[in-house]
C-alpha cells in the first residue's frame, strides 16, 4: 500500500517528526475485544492531513510507547477518533497515554445527523465521502500482530484514512445548525467518561 508504514512497538523518530508537523492526526486502535480492562491492545493506526498512514504493532504486555505518547499528548494537535471514548480508555489503560485535545466523529454525527439513527464509521464514510468501506475484517483476530494479513492492514488503514474528511464535513454541519458549541461541550466531558469506564462504573446518570 502506498503512503503506509508498519512499525513495531512505537512510531519511529522520523514518523514522530512528520506527524508533529500536522495540526490534526486521525487515530484508531484494534484490540482483542471491547473491554479495555480485559482485552489487550494490538494495533494503533495514525493518519496525517496528507494521508500518510502508519500502523504500530503493540506487543503483548507492552506498557509504553514514548514517541506515540509524545504525539498523542501534544496539546497543539487535535486527535480525531471515531468513538473516542473506547480508544482513549484503551490507550490510557495499556500505554498510559492521556490524549487531548480530541474530536470524535461519532459524537459529532449523533449531534449533527439527527435525521439518522445510524452513526457507524461505514455509514458516515459512505454518506459523507461517497466511499463504501469493506468491514469484513472488523471481527478478525488482531492478536497475532506479527502475522497480520494485507486485508487486516488495509482495513485498519481505512479506519483512519477518512477521519479528517469526516471531521471537516461534520464540523460544517454542526456550525450550520448552531450545534458546534454543544459538541465542544460534549468533547470536553470525554476524560470524565473515560475515567468512569476505567473504574468500572455503570451509567451513573440512570435513575
Amino acid at each position: 500500500m502506498e503512503n503506509f508504514e508498519v512499525c513495531d512497538r512505537d512510531i519511529t523518530p522520523q514518523l514522530l517528526g512528520r506527524y508533529l508537523q500536522s495540526d490534526a492526526i486521525a487515530v484508531d486502535t484494534e484490540t482483542m475485544g471491547l473491554n479495555p480492562l480485559r482485552d489487550r491492545l494490538c494495533l494503533v493506526q495514525l493518519c496525517d492531513l496528507e494521508g500518510y498512514v502508519s500502523a504500530i504493532r503493540i506487543e503483548r504486555g507492552q506498557t509504553a510507547a514514548p514517541n506515540l505518547q509524545q504525539l498523542l499528548e501534544a496539546q497543539n494537535i487535535t486527535k480525531i477518533f471515531h468513538f473516542a471514548r473506547f480508544d482513549l480508555a484503551t490507550l490510557q489503560h495499556h500505554l498510559g497515554i492521556v490524549s487531548t485535545p480530541v474530536f470524535c466523529t461519532k459524537i459529532a454525527s449523533k449531534i449533527a445527523r439527527t435525521y439518522s439513527p445510524r452513526h457507524g464509521l461505514k455509514v458516515l464514510v459512505e454518506e459523507l465521502e461517497g466511499i463504501e468501506l469493506d468491514k469484513t475484517q472488523q471481527s478478525s483476530d488482531w492478536g497475532n500482530v506479527v502475522a497480520l494479513s494485507d486485508e487486516q492492514l488495509g482495513y485498519a488503514a481505512n479506519d483512519v484514512r477518512y477521519l479528517h474528511g469526516l471531521r471537516d464535513k461534520l464540523t460544517e454541519m454542526l456550525k450550520r445548525e448552531d450545534r458546534w458549541t454543544l459538541v465542544q461541550q460534549c468533547l470536553s466531558c470525554l476524560p470524565t467518561f473515560v475515567a468512569l469506564d476505567l473504574m468500572q462504573y455503570s451509567n451513573i446518570f440512570e435513575h
